[in-house]
């Protein structure tokens, strides 16, 4: 599960993002031109987006966001909580508005409403085999009992529950679970994650297919 932050104050940008590793892949940029360039090569699921930036401000960023009709949830980070601040965010293609200073408790939580509103335009429950997920929750259950998976587990069955029969490389399925601050990531890490979803789900569920990754079928 990865998100971009958009914050070009080193000391609070790097504060927000260590906080926000806490649930997320979070890779971190100062400038809007940056963001540009990290959404056309990386998949998140939503942007936090600081308004005050240096050359194309974060309104600007957001207002040609939605121009060219990105649907990804932002959640709008700034120290302006007039009202009119609030409405011109929201009139831009915001979807929530945080005030610093903030509580990382309730950034957390404002990105998981976020994520959770945006998973209902999908099915929010998918069946499977003995397995049944809920998207919204991403509480999974098998034959009618609850199943606690890791951070990056879950990262990794969401991703292949959302693509039945469809292969996730190894690449893809990295790139959905560490971000660029992730450093030393072992050859077989992937695998390991894959051999643990598969004692807890079932071994049989996700296929393994030489050179194209991994799919639940």
């Amino acid at each position: 599960m990865r998100i971009l932050l958009v914050e070009d104050d080193k000391n609070l940008g790097q504060a927000t993002a260590s906080g926000l590793r806490e649930n997320f892949a979070v890779d971190w940029v100062e400038n809007a031109e940056d963001a540009s360039e990290a959404i056309e090569t990386t998949d998140y699921l939503m942007i936090a987006l600081d308004i005050n930036l240096p050359g194309q401000s974060g309104l600007e960023f957001l207002k040609s966001l939605r121009l060219n009709n990105s649907q990804m949830p932002v959640l709008l980070l700034t120290a302006r909580d007039a009202t009119y601040h609030k409405v011109e965010g929201f009139n831009s293609g915001a979807d929530d508005y945080l005030v610093k200073p903030f509580d990382l408790d309730e950034l957390l939580a404002r990105c998981n409403a976020l994520i959770r509103r945006s998973s209902v335009k999908t099915n929010s429950v998918i069946n499977h085999q003995d397995l049944t997920y809920e998207v919204v929750s991403r509480h999974l259950e098998k034959q009618g009992q609850s199943i606690s998976l890791s951070n990056r587990e879950l990262a990794i069955f969401d991703l292949l529950i959302r693509n039945i029969g469809r292969y996730q490389s190894k690449d893809k399925i990295a790139e959905s679970i560490y971000d660029w601050s992730s450093d030393n990531i072992e050859s077989n890490t992937i695998e390991v994650h894959i051999a643990s979803l598969r004692r807890k789900i079932g071994k049989d569920i996700i296929k393994t297919a030489r050179g194209l990754g991994y799919a639940i079928t």
